[in-house]
């Protein structure tokens, strides 16, 4: 089962891109072997990216798990995303980037209330997440910390102090990543505006076979 593209499609390299328009989510099924291209078409656009396992979705990324069994933070090209129950998930193939973030929860209709302070919120990624999985039984509290895709946040080594900074991602970087079990994507155009430099762009996504990428 997968939901429907939120806007039109384009073409990149031999296969189909989806797009998702700004501020939206899809979510779809990955089989094993498969592999994710996420890719920032504009440059500086964060894609919020959270995975369950397709037959029980109880289990789900972890970034607890995952930061802890890599020993540190930011997670690249060979790592693992492990899930909740400390099975690889996921792992990052290819990465034109080099800096994402694994630890600030996706944005919703409470972040753009309390940080933004908006009278009348934007749901966010959160609830775009939501929206998006339904069909697959996943509830908003089942949501975990997305692994944030081009998303810049820098920490001090001495306070903890986080700062959400401009993407580094440029037009047409792009982030792989390989099914290591049959799963359920979410996959956002992140909705808060200190993510992508106050500029609400959409992002590209393709669903790679072997044959694909040979």
């Amino acid at each position: 089962m997968a939901l429907p593209v939120s806007a039109g499609r384009t073409r990149s390299r031999d296969v189909t891109a989806n797009v998702i328009e700004p501020r939206s989510g899809v979510a779809f099924e990955l089989m094993k072997g498969q592999v994710l291209e996420v890719i920032d078409a504009q440059g500086e656009q964060v894609a919020d990216l959270v995975a369950f396992a397709r037959d029980d979705v109880d289990e789900a990324i972890s970034s607890g798990r995952s930061i802890d069994y890599a020993s540190r933070i930011f997670l690249t090209k060979g790592d693992p995303i492990y899930s909740n129950r400390s099975r690889v998930m996921l792992t990052i193939v290819k990465d034109t980037v080099g800096r994402h973030d694994f630890l600030l929860t996706p944005c919703s209709s409470d972040t753009f209330r309390i940080i933004y302070g908006h009278d009348h919120p934007h749901r966010g990624c959160h609830g775009n997440l939501a929206a998006a999985l339904a069909p697959w039984g996943v509830g908003a509290d089942r949501i975990p910390v997305a692994f944030n895709v081009f998303m810049h946040v820098d920490v001090n080594g001495e306070t903890g102090e986080l700062k959400v900074l401009p993407p580094k991602s440029k037009a047409g970087d792009h982030a792989r990543f390989r099914a290591e079990m049959d799963l359920v994507i979410g996959l956002t155009a992140c909705s808060a505006g200190q993510s992508n430099n106050h500029s609400f762009k959409p992002i590209h996504y393709r669903v790679l076979d072997a044959d694909d990428m040979a």
